[in-house]
């Protein structure tokens, strides 16, 4: 197989040398070199850069990702696309810093696998070596006997790098859940994994009061947010919104309720959409409403089903918080192309 120097043209031109079997973003991140990222799935455009010259092979992508005059005027998604010659590509001005850690193969050790809520486990990975990863970000699980892999963001805050921990939702005949994780997964088995992966991460700029919305186990990242946050200020101001459908998909209730017993800046709320008795009724989005007239000078981070998402996202809005102050990551189902393959 053959190696292509690829170029990123901007203010500052880099270059990283790319097998014709690797996608760019891969490639990028593997040297240290940042690319905006996401899903890592060719659904959500994060990823889009301009290809200037060379020879990309890259699959044509849905126009709700790349608009036809995006595909015409040679976008491509980074995360989808391998060179099969030297080339230089262009990332989109607005993309801002992110998080700059190099993307690595990992092998970890399953230390525990507890259930803690209906259909819910939390798997804690250990590592030979602490992952360096930013707050929020996620790590790809190899599902063994195939190619395919699947996306699961740590809930543990970066200082506790050598034990990872992921909280998993089985999916009704999924691949990963069904077919591994709920089967057969037990403590001392190994995960092949990769990463860090992702955009959606703690803000370190931001230091006034937060809102954390999350929807079923969009509440890892969350955590791992919540944590690295006052690790940094331990008076921080955090209220933490969980919303699921039932009071038996909750989870890490006692966690967070004496989180804030113990620091009064933390307030915790679940919110239950299909049944009372235990929390709040209702959606995440709503009862921010109904809690904040005011929303200006928070930080918003949100994570979950992307109709959770939206919704959260008007709430915020709509209580005055800037648009550059919401962060969030839709939680979206594998798409078919990546299921099992024979490795």
């Amino acid at each position: 197989m053959g190696a292509h120097s690829v170029q990123v043209v901007g203010s500052a031109t880099q270059s990283v040398e790319c097998s014709d079997d690797q996608r760019l973003l891969d490639a990028f991140l593997r040297s240290g070199v940042y690319l905006p990222n996401s899903c890592n799935q060719g659904t959500c455009g994060t990823c889009k850069v301009k290809v200037l010259c060379g020879i990309v092979d890259s699959p044509t992508p849905s126009e709700t990702v790349l608009s036809a005059d995006e595909q015409t005027a040679g976008y491509v998604l980074a995360c989808q696309s391998t060179p099969r010659s030297d080339a230089q590509i262009e990332v989109p001005l607005d993309t801002g810093a992110g998080p700059r850690h190099e993307l690595r193969d990992l092998v970890g050790v399953v230390r525990e696998i507890r259930e803690v809520a209906d259909e819910t486990v939390s798997v804690h990975v250990e590592l030979d070596a602490p992952l360096d990863f930013s707050a929020g970000q996620y790590i790809e699980f190899t599902v063994p006997g195939t190619a395919a892999v699947r996306q699961y963001s740590m809930a543990n805050p970066p200082s506790s790098g050598e034990l990872l921990e992921f909280h998993v939702r089985r999916v009704a005949d999924g691949l990963a859940t069904d077919g591994w994780i709920f089967d057969s997964l037990q403590r001392g088995h190994q995960i092949e994994m990769r990463g860090p992966w992702g955009d959606f991460v703690h803000d370190p700029d931001a230091d006034g009061p937060m809102i954390l919305l999350a929807g079923g186990t969009g509440l890892a990242p969350l955590k791992s947010i919540a944590l690295h946050a006052m690790a940094l200020d331990p008076a921080r101001e955090i209220h933490l919104y969980h919303g699921v459908r039932y009071r038996s998909d909750l989870y890490d209730v006692d966690f967070w309720a004496d989180l804030a017993d113990r620091h009064p800046g933390v307030h915790y709320t679940p919110c239950l959409s299909r049944e009372g008795g235990h929390g709040r009724r209702g959606y995440v989005g709503d009862i921010v409403i109904e809690d904040f007239t005011t929303l200006r000078g928070y930080s918003a981070y949100l994570c979950g089903p992307p109709a959770m998402v939206d919704a959260g996202v008007k709430a915020c809005k709509r209580r005055r918080m800037s648009g550059r102050s919401i962060h969030r990551e839709k939680y979206t189902p594998a798409p078919v192309a990546a299921e099992s393959i024979p490795a």
